[in-house]
């Protein structure tokens, strides 16, 4: 209840000052600001262990009614005024006692659930703190001697907060650790668990920072970082790292040349419509056919999935499930560098024998912009990011 209840630039206060403590003899420090500072640590320690315990209960009840969803028999059929009406069965309900901190009383005295039981009709779980399919934002409390920038030291110290939490073997490949000590301007303190370790984010393309190139976009929902990892001042539209190379063939068959209209606004604040060639493409992400029920239908074997190419046994979310829009200017350079993307799938061009591509042009390759505002579900819309928007 501290780490709800009190703002997060409290902690950025105390951190400082609890910094600062050290610059005095010991004689002088202020005893009240190390029990301050124990009690912040406690509190992220603790606000982690329930985000944590809140995405287990969300993932189980999501299951749970996806499961009822798939093996319940179909909605029974009556007439209303000589038109069929589809009236399911009421659900039964559950025998699990309500929480006593899951409810609270109206006006009237009459007691409301906060958060409502899971139902055949869906996923029901209702937390602000936790969204299903969206990225946990996890708390450690490190005071950082350099400042906003955390050292290497003080990335070890998160890690062993982490620890001492007792959620490091809870932890996922894509799930953000926040380290609140240092501020909350930007991503400022925030890491990434890569499976084994926390890794800060990349700068290149964006002062604010992107995720790093070491988590394949793919392998998570399109907006699964949403809010969590927070994108510039200047666009909404977050860095991924996507490798389109396995549908080269089919992006090649549609690429086009097309106008495109953009709305810009100028210095003076006004808006207007600037007309412009882009390159365009398109592909599909197909989600596998499912698996026949066995024989008997007791079981159903799991369903296949499309593996991610070079990323250690990764797999394309379903989320990713439908159109890729690709887009990148209209100029002769940009449609060269989207043929580099697609390798062997456009004609050889002018120039003699292809050069060895390092690892380093290779990954500069998979870096796109999800275009958040074309974009919708069953269609993602993302642009090429070139190498004249890398800032170093």
């Amino acid at each position: 209840m501290r780490g709800v209840s009190i703002p997060t630039h409290e902690y950025a206060r105390v951190a400082e000052a609890y910094v600062q403590s050290f610059n005095v003899p010991p004689a002088a420090r202020d005893p009240t600001l190390l029990v301050e500072a124990r009690n912040l640590t406690m509190s992220t320690r603790a606000y982690t262990r329930v985000i944590l315990r809140l995405r287990a209960q969300a993932e189980r009840e999501a299951s749970e009614a996806a499961a009822v969803k798939a093996y319940s028999p179909p909605a029974s059929i009556k007439k209303v005024n000589g038109y069929a009406s589809s009236r399911s069965s009421p659900s039964r309900a559950s025998s699990r006692a309500p929480s006593p901190n899951s409810s609270f009383s109206n006006s009237n005295g009459h007691s409301q659930q906060l958060y409502s039981q899971p139902s055949a009709a869906g996923p029901a779980f209702r937390s602000p703190l936790f969204r299903i399919k969206r990225a946990p934002l996890l708390r450690t409390f490190v005071p950082s001697p350099d400042g906003d920038w955390l050292s290497d030291k003080s990335v070890l110290e998160c890690e062993a907060e982490l620890k001492r939490a007792g959620v490091i073997g809870l932890l996922r490949m894509g799930d953000v650790i926040w380290d609140v000590a240092v501020g909350d301007e930007g991503n400022v303190g925030r890491l990434v668990w890569d499976g084994s370790y926390l890794i800060d984010l990349d700068y290149k393309y964006s002062t604010v920072g992107d995720l790093p190139q070491y988590l394949p976009t793919l392998a998570f929902p399109p907006s699964y970082f949403h809010r969590v990892i927070r994108t510039g001042p200047a666009s909404s539209n977050p860095v991924v790292h996507v490798d389109i190379s396995p549908w080269g063939q089919e992006i090649a068959a549609n690429l086009q040349l097309l106008q495109d209209r953009v709305r810009t606004e100028t210095p003076q604040g006004a808006y207007h419509n600037v007309v412009r060639w882009v390159h365009r493409s398109s592909f599909v992400i197909r989600a596998p056919a499912k698996p026949r029920m066995s024989i008997s239908g007791r079981s159903r074997p799991p369903s296949p999935r499309i593996p991610i190419p070079e990323s250690s046994g990764l797999f394309v979310d379903p989320g990713w499930y439908g159109t890729i829009v690709v887009e990148t200017e209209g100029t002769n350079e940009a449609l060269a560098d989207l043929q580099d993307r697609c390798p062997g799938a456009f004609p050889p061009r002018a120039g003699g024998p292809p050069t060895v591509v390092l690892k380093e042009a290779k990954d500069a390759k998979k870096v796109f912009k999800i275009l958040r505002e074309k974009s919708r579900p069953g269609e993602i819309w993302i642009r090429a990011v070139g190498p004249k928007e890398r800032l170093f």
